[in-house]
């Protein structure tokens, strides 16, 4: 039974060792005013799989942080695109 135990617990630990977590930064160029990143966050907050996510207005840019296993850069960039402001991916 403890070997079951055990030998499940490394499983897990396995099967949560390959998610991986990337970051993206996004060009939001349509974002005009200070609420903007405001609506723009709560999209991003929104996808399964975000787990941090900054708007700045200065440079019309979000920084997301996402869980590759659970959503994808389009989904991202679908999110933006359907809460009014479209974006592109910065290398």
């Amino acid at each position: 039974m403890k070997n079951t135990l055990i030998a499940l617990c490394l499983i897990g630990v396995s099967l949560s060792a390959e998610a991986e977590t990337h970051t993206v930064t996004l060009d939001l160029p349509t974002m005009n005013c200070a609420m903007c990143p405001i609506t723009v966050k709560k999209a991003l907050d929104k996808v399964e799989g975000v787990s941090q996510s900054e708007v700045h207005y200065d440079d019309k840019r979000a920084v997301v942080i996402f869980d590759d296993d659970l959503t994808s850069v389009d989904a991202l960039v679908e999110a933006t695109t359907n809460a009014g402001f479209p974006s592109t991916t910065i290398e």
